[in-house]
């Protein structure tokens, strides 16, 4: 009798486990749904991250740009902001980029970009001491390594024609560039402007100058207001964070004289927010274009390559016109259909080759 009891007593024993074990598998598919391949094996989320150079991921620039890019990315792929997904580390300074690379290897992101020119000697050290990831530098060129891809663009044909806008809007025939710090690729957006200037204005002088920085917009702001004060109306900035200083010093000519017909060329982004300018009772703007250069179309477009197994390591990607790299802003309120015209014109001169855009100031 005993034996019997103890025999039902372990098969109870038995069907409660069988049961609780049910609810356990049960709670831990629920878990690993989103995870789950065709196969119902788990799947590792391909993840991909960022590291800012000083203007950081909200500089209404380049960097922010690409952060957009990167946030494309994740929710085309229902990933979250986090190691599981997508992230960026912000740079204070030169210093930390080195040491934010680092961090984004040790939490196993499978693609990290350096963005800006200025990260370009730390990809290439970090590069050779991590093989076995990918990185992407952003503005510049890392060559001979098979886990970097370098993402350009052909800045100075989207600068060539707000270049055409600025020759053909101008009053005074004087216009301003300045620039943030010089190099060759900021030199490409200065050369592309004041091609496209001349090229529809031959009478226009192109006052060019540089902040020496990305970050102080104080002086850029400075650098502006001597522009502006020498007749200057038109000024083109391709400063990053600085240039939103060339925004403020337009905004406060603009205010103090209505009248006044003072505009700034953004850069990177659709920069017309930048240029709203409240006086009295109204809101009046001082963006006459953008030079719009399509980070987040690039990084979105890579990350996606690569984590379909097309990393393009080793080589220079550039993005231009052809692949919605490079364009000017969706906001033409200021521009007459005259301008529009030409814009269009040389847009498709450029493309069949009836134009070559210097990209080298002479």
């Amino acid at each position: 009798m005993r034996i019997r009891e103890t025999g039902i007593l372990l098969s109870l024993i038995l069907v409660v486990g069988m049961i609780l074990g049910a609810c356990g598998t049960s709670d831990n598919n629920k878990n690993n749904k989103n995870n789950e391949g065709a196969n119902g094996t788990e799947e590792k989320n391909f993840t991909a991250a960022m590291v800012t150079d000083e203007g950081g991921v909200d500089d209404k620039s380049f960097n922010q740009s690409a952060w957009e890019g990167l946030v494309a990315y994740g929710e085309d792929n229902n990933l979250e902001k986090g190691k599981n997904g997508y992230n960026y580390y912000q740079s204070k300074n030169e210093a930390d980029f080195s040491t934010n690379l680092n961090a984004a290897v040790r939490d196993k992101f499978d693609i990290i970009y350096g963005v800006g020119f200025k990260l370009t000697d730390a990809i290439a050290k970090i590069a050779d001491q991590r093989k076995d990831n990918h990185f992407v530098i952003v503005d510049a060129v890392v060559p001979d390594k098979d886990n970097v891809a370098s993402l350009t663009f052909k800045e100075h044909e989207g600068s060539y024609l707000v270049g055409v806008v600025a020759g053909l809007t101008t009053k005074s025939n004087k216009i301003g560039f300045i620039g943030g710090i010089e190099s060759d690729l900021i030199n490409k957006f200065a050369a592309g402007f004041q091609a496209g200037v001349k090229e529809v204005n031959p009478n226009a002088k192109v006052e060019m100058q540089f902040a020496g920085t990305f970050t102080d917009s104080s002086k850029a702001q400075a650098i502006a207001a001597a522009q502006y004060s020498s007749g200057v109306d038109i000024i083109y900035h391709a400063a990053g964070g600085a240039g939103l200083g060339v925004f403020t010093e337009a905004k406060n000519l603009k205010q103090k004289d209505p009248n006044r017909d003072i505009w700034v060329i953004g850069v990177d982004r659709d920069q017309h927010p930048e240029g709203d300018v409240k006086i009295g009772d109204k809101t009046d703007n001082i963006t006459l274009t953008s030079m719009v250069k399509r980070v987040d179309v690039a990084v979105q477009d890579v990350t996606t390559k690569a984590k379909d197994g097309n990393f393009p390591g080793g080589e220079i990607v550039e993005y231009g016109m052809e692949e919605n790299g490079i364009k000017i802003s969706d906001s033409k309120e200021h521009l007459t259909d005259e301008v529009l015209t030409k814009v269009t014109e040389y847009e498709g001169k450029i493309k069949n080759g009836d134009v070559t855009v210097p990209d080298k100031l002479k």
